[in-house]
C-alpha cells in the first residue's frame, strides 16, 4: 500500500507534467474532487467525480492552457496522516497564450481511502493566484524551478522571492501558513 507520501508526490508529477495516467496510482476510481475558488484569476469546476473526470480537468485541460507548472507542498505528510493529510501549498505557471504567469497558494486537503492508501476525496482551495507579466518569466520561474521540488518550506520560498511587487500578497500568505493538524 503506497504512503501518504508517495500518493501526494505522484499527484504532483502527475499534474505538473502532464502524466495523467499517473493519477491513476494516486486517486481510487470513485475519487470526489471539491474545488474552492477565492479569487478571479482562475477558474476551474466546482466538483468532480470519478478518476477519468479528474484527469480531464487536472491534467488535460490544464495542460491546454498552462505549462512551466511548478506544484509545491508546504509540509510533508506522515504516517499520523494516513486518513488526512491537510498542507499549505504554492504554484507557479505560465499561459501558453501570451505567456502570462500566475502564482497562488491555497490549501489541499487529502482524504485517503485506509484500505488501499489511494485518495477517496480531495478538497483544494485557491486562496490567492497573482497575474504576473510575461516579461517576469524568468525571475518567476527561475525562481520557482530553484526551489525543492515537490516539498519546500515556506521560509525557503521566502528568502528565495525574487522582487517582484505582485508576488507581496503571496509573501504575506506564506507568512502566516502553520502546520495543519489532521482531522481524527
Amino acid at each position: 500500500m503506497p504512503s501518504p507520501f508517495q500518493v501526494v508526490s505522484t499527484y504532483f508529477y502527475a499534474k505538473d507534467g502532464n502524466r495523467p495516467f499517473l493519477l491513476r496510482h494516486a486517486f481510487a476510481e470513485d475519487v470526489e474532487l471539491e474545488m474552492i475558488v477565492k479569487t478571479n484569476a482562475i477558474s476551474f469546476p466546482n466538483t468532480a467525480k470519478g478518476l477519468s473526470a479528474i484527469e480531464e480537468i487536472l491534467c488535460r485541460r490544464f495542460a491546454n492552457d498552462f505549462e512551466n507548472v511548478y506544484t509545491l507542498c508546504l509540509t510533508r505528510p506522515t504516517d499520523a496522516n494516513r486518513r488526512h493529510f491537510p498542507c499549505h501549498w504554492l504554484v507557479g505557471m505560465s499561459a501558453k497564450n501570451g505567456g502570462v504567469i500566475r502564482v497562488g497558494c491555497g490549501r489541499y486537503d487529502w482524504y485517503f481511502n485506509e484500505a488501499e492508501g489511494l485518495v477517496r476525496k480531495l478538497i483544494i482551495t485557491i486562496d490567492r493566484m497573482e497575474i504576473i507579466s510575461p516579461d517576469q518569466v524568468e525571475a518567476i520561474m527561475g525562481w520557482i524551478a530553484g526551489l525543492p521540488y515537490p516539498w519546500c518550506d515556506p521560509e525557503d520560498i521566502l528568502h528565495s522571492k525574487p522582487d517582484v511587487v505582485e508576488l507581496a500578497p503571496i509573501a504575506d500568505y506564506l507568512r502566516e501558513v502553520r502546520s495543519i493538524p489532521p482531522e481524527v
